[in-house]
This record gives structure tokens, C-alpha cells and sequence, in this order.
């Protein structure tokens, strides 16, 4: 959660040692030379490792003077930080970065960099091994400490992460009208009852009650302020492969978007820029009939099976869209869950993520969706039934079955292959 400048140096003044540190900052020539990638990487990990805690840049320790950061160089060390985190951290950390201006001794304004990290659910390893924030500094933790921290971090996790509560988060988040979308006409549940009861808050075990994973994904209108790698990453190319800049390969991008939002309306915005970017052939008998490269409606249901089912705690992944003149690639992240292999999604169920699941399948399909051909009238119908039709709508169309992948247990893969209409 972001918070005032007034906040932030009221915080430093009072020496709350074990929830801040206050760090200078060297820089050779642009770049940052002190502290080293690895130290500021071991101390964001201890931070998650312990009850959270905040990291100003640049401050002094000891006298805790405000020293400030040039301008300039405010992106740099912001974008550093995220290096860090995503780079020199395992698993990755999503810590938030906010530029701020604070007063030096002489009441100047200084530019800093405050960095806020939660309380994780994962233990996180950083170079250095294993750290843990204990009154003003990290400690290297025992063996016997590790063990515990391990499983307590996995008794934590027991919930499903998509009913686990998101920190920063509070009901006034919450968009009442995206909230009317689940309630019915039994329901006279106050706002606060009713998102309980859908598993769109809950308490986040101090006794204060707080949105959500699936609280954040469906009724919030911006999902990413939280959950930054909650969106559809979608890029079209002209040929058949991804083109190499700077050659004279013809296969470049024609479109590319990133899709942000509630997951409903990442659903249709996808599902719009394949019908935007597939290629149409016309043919006439009595009067002219357009066919399409896709079939929409096994595309609609491809889109919502990879923001259903993905892993949204696999933090720095998105689901990607790539769409070439003969085929689309919908990438979705997490291994498959259960003992679901690609081979037996066509026949099996299992849900990595019920709460999601089932909000989508109380939540309308977005209208007016004209090329959706579907007699559901909600995003998911919880009967298994997504991948068959997928596979079958599909091949009849292109003459070809789509294929399930899974290169490295790390994401899965639906390959969608396009009617063959020639090319651009």
C-alpha cells in the first residue's frame, strides 16, 4: 500500500527498527554500485521472510538523514530493484516500488525510493542463503528456524492461494457495482456478508477482513495495482515464427496489446484482438459468407480456461497470446494440477483455483460479444465440458486437433491451428 511522504518520514524519525531500513546509495557513473545486487536482494528476502517490512532508498542508518537520489536517476534504481527481485530471489518477490520526496536536514526536498514488502506466503532464498529480519537487522537463519519457517509458510498455503488474502487490500476496494454481478435476488446480504460468502474477502489473520486473490481478479476494475502480473500479454506477427529486429525478416509485429482488468473483461478484450488480427476469406453461393481463421467460440473458451486455471502465485507470469498467420499460442502459467497430463485434459477435471472457478461461473459472458455462438449464458459452466469442445470446434474448422503442451512444467501450451487462408 502506498503511503504519504508525511507517513513515510514520521516512520523513519520514530526508529522502527524492525520493520524499516534506511540504505545510501553509490552510484558509478548511472549505474548503482553500492549496496551490491546481492546484499539489497538478501535484505527485501528477509523482510519476506519475516512480518514485512519497508527499504528506503537513499537514507542514512545512523544519523537518519534524508540524502536523496538525483532525479534522473529514480527510474533506474526503481527498475533495479525489480531486477532484484525477480532475478536474485527464489521464489520471485513482488515487492512495490513509490518515488517520494523528503525533507533533508535542510528542509530541502530530496527524491527517495521506498520499497514495501510483505509478509509471503513462500520461504524465499536470496544469495546469500536463507534470511530473516530480527530487530534492526537480517539474520542467517538456523537450520532448526528454516525448518519451522517451512512449515509454517506451508500450513499457510493449505488455503488455495486464490482464497488467500491479498496484502494492502481493504473492502473499500472493492467495486460495488462489479460486486452486484454475483448477488441474486435471495440474496439481502450487506456488501461485507456477501463477498465473504463468494470467497471475495475474508480475514487476512490480524482480524481485519481483506480482499482476496479471486476478490481482487473479479471485483476489482484495476486487478494489476495488486497483482501485477495478473494480465493477457497478446502480440500478433505477420508470418508463421517471431521475426528478429534489425534483419530483413518479413515475419514483424502487426499488433500487441496488454490486456488488464477484472478477469471477464480480459476474457473479451483477448478474444476481440483474435477477431481483429485472424484473417477472413469470403465465399459466395447465394449471397457472400465470410470464414473465418478461428473458431471463436473455442478461442472464447481457450481464453477463459487460461485466467481460470492458471497459477497466479508463480509471480512475473502472465498468460501470453501469440497469434501467427497459421496458428495461435495461448500460453497459461503453473503445472498442470492433480495428476492431469496434457494428454487427459480432454477427459479429466480438476481446478487449481475454485473460488475463481466459481465466480466465473456466476458472472454473465460479456455482451455484446456478436461472434460468441453459445447458448451459456456464464464465463464457465464447471461441467468439464471447455477442452472437448475446444479440440472438436477447432479441427472441424482448420482440419486439424489443437494440441496441450507442457515444454517445461512450467506453463502449459494450447497450440490452435488456423484454417489455411493463404497469406497477407
Amino acid at each position: 500500500m502506498l503511503i504519504s511522504a508525511t507517513d513515510l518520514l514520521a516512520r523513519i524519525e520514530s526508529r522502527e527498527d524492525s520493520s524499516i531500513e534506511l540504505r545510501d546509495i553509490g552510484f558509478r557513473g548511472s549505474e548503482v554500485g553500492d549496496p551490491g545486487l546481492d546484499q539489497l536482494a538478501d535484505e527485501l528476502a528477509a523482510f519476506a521472510n519475516g512480518r514485512g517490512g519497508t527499504l528506503v532508498l537513499c537514507a542514512d542508518d545512523e544519523s537518519r538523514e534524508i540524502l536523496g537520489i538525483p532525479l534522473e536517476k529514480l527510474d533506474s534504481v526503481k527498475r533495479l530493484v525489480t531486477k532484484v527481485c525477480l532475478d536474485r530471489i527464489d521464489p520471485p518477490l513482488d515487492a512495490k516500488t513509490q518515488k517520494l520526496p523528503l525533507p533533508d536536514p535542510a528542509g530541502i526536498s530530496q527524491w527517495v525510493v521506498r520499497v514495501n514488502v510483505e509478509r509471503s506466503l513462500s520461504v524465499h532464498r536470496s544469495p546469500g542463503g536463507y534470511f530473516r529480519r530480527v530487530g534492526s537487522s537480517k539474520r542467517k537463519m538456523a537450520q532448526d528456524q528454516l525448518r519451522r519457517l517451512f512449515e509454517q509458510r506451508s500450513r499457510d498455503r493449505l488455503i488455495r492461494f486464490d482464497a488467500t488474502v491479498v496484502p494492502g487490500t481493504d473492502l473499500s476496494h472493492l467495486d460495488a457495482g462489479l460486486l452486484e454481478r454475483f448477488r441474486t435476488d435471495r440474496t439481502l446480504d450487506s456488501e461485507r456478508m456477501l463477498a465473504v460468502k463468494l470467497g471475495m474477502a475474508g480475514d487476512d489473520g490480524s482480524g481485519k477482513v481483506g480482499l482476496t486473490v479471486a476478490g481482487v481478479l473479479m471485483g476489482t476494475v484495476h486487478p494489476e495495482k495488486w497483482l501485477r502480473h495478473a494480465f493477457i500479454q497478446a502480440v500478433a506477427y505477420r508470418g508463421d515464427r517471431i521475426g528478429i529486429a534489425g534483419t530483413d525478416e518479413t515475419h514483424y509485429q502487426i499488433d500487441a496489446k496488454d490486456i488488464f482488468g477484472p478477469l471477464d473483461v480480459q476474457v473479451a478484450e483477448a478474444c476481440r484482438f483474435v477477431a481483429r488480427n485472424q484473417k477472413v476469406s469470403a465465399r459466395k453461393v447465394l449471397g457472400r459468407t465470410d470464414c473465418p481463421q478461428y473458431d471463436m467460440t473455442a478461442v472464447f473458451e481457450a481464453v477463459v480456461n487460461a485466467v481460470a486455471h492458471r497459477d497466479y502465485s508463480m509471480l512475473g507470469s502472465k498468460v501470453r497470446m501469440r497469434m501467427f498467420s497459421n496458428r495461435l499460442e495461448l500460453y497459461s502459467p503453473g503445472e498442470l494440477v492433480s495428476t492431469m497430463t496434457p494428454e487427459t485434459l480432454a477427459c479429466g477435471q480438476a481446478t487449481r483455483n475454485e473460488v475463481i472457478a466459481s465466480l466465473m461461473a456466476k458472472c454473465s459472458v460479456p455482451e455484446p460479444i456478436p461472434w460468441l455462438h453459445t447458448t451459456r449464458t456464464t464465463l464457465m459452466d464447471r461441467r468439464g465440458e471447455g477442452v472437448p469442445l475446444i479440440l472438436e470446434r477447432s479441427e472441424a474448422i482448420s482440419g486439424r486437433r489443437p494440441v496441450y503442451e507442457s515444454p517445461d512444467e512450467s506453463e502449459l501450451r494450447l497450440t490452435v491451428f488456423g484454417t489455411d487462408i493463404g497469406t497477407y
